[in-house]
């Protein structure tokens, strides 16, 4: 209930700061129990879409309130938002973090991290599949973010992590092979094992270029 409503709200059904239908026009619309609808409000009103006041009602809040950051909420906004324009904003986010993260994991990086990261860059090398090299690119840049020895980076990873495996199925399909771009990724990774932290942010950022290349393409 919760994601049909949010989504409806995010897709503009519901326009910002218009009020919602009373709850039994809710209830019959989604066909769901009173029960059902106040938890999926409280839900959505955690996530900052809406917000109830007495004698108001609830409203849809501005769009400068909703927490975007948050891995539900994203995963149902990359659904309804036009897709070129989501797939940009994704690809800003991480050309502002990605080429830092990636100077970070060759400075700080441990054995365990470096290792996970070696094992994905073994599983790209040895996709076979867009499939196989989608889940081991995923897999590659989740582990940059790990290297990095950052607890707060981390978390971010796993917030964008849906998202993400959905612009790099996307662009491996554009491409024309699905690994076209191995060589960006071993030039991160060997920047990283190497502990050259320049390197590995330029490597990234050339990475992040071709990215760009093909969602604009």
């Amino acid at each position: 209930m919760a994601h049909e409503l949010g989504t409806a709200i995010l897709r503009g059904d519901f326009a910002p700061g218009s009020p919602l239908p009373r709850e039994a026009a809710l209830m019959e619309r989604f066909d769901v129990s009173r029960t059902v609808l106040r938890e999926a409000l409280r839900t959505l009103t955690s996530k900052g879409l809406i917000e109830s006041r007495p004698k108001v009602g609830t409203r849809v809040r501005a769009k400068a309130a909703w927490n975007l950051l948050d891995s539900d909420m994203l995963d149902w906004y990359s659904r309804v938002a036009p897709p070129l324009q989501f797939a940009l904003k994704l690809q800003e986010m991480r050309e502002m973090i990605e080429p830092y993260a990636a100077a970070l994991a060759a400075d700080n990086h441990e054995e365990a991290t470096r290792e996970r990261l070696t094992r994905a860059h073994q599983a790209m090398v040895g996709a076979q599949n867009v499939e196989e090299w989608v889940r081991a690119d995923l897999d590659f840049h989740l582990c940059v973010l790990a290297a990095c020895s950052n607890e707060l980076l981390i978390p971010l990873g796993a917030l964008i992590e849906r998202t993400l495996e959905g612009q790099l199925r996307l662009n491996a399909k554009r491409a024309d092979v699905y690994n076209a771009s191995l060589a960006e990724h071993t030039a991160v990774f060997e920047a990283i094992v190497a502990r050259d932290s320049s390197g590995a942010r330029r490597a990234m950022a050339d990475l992040l270029g071709v990215t760009r290349t093909r969602i604009e393409g």
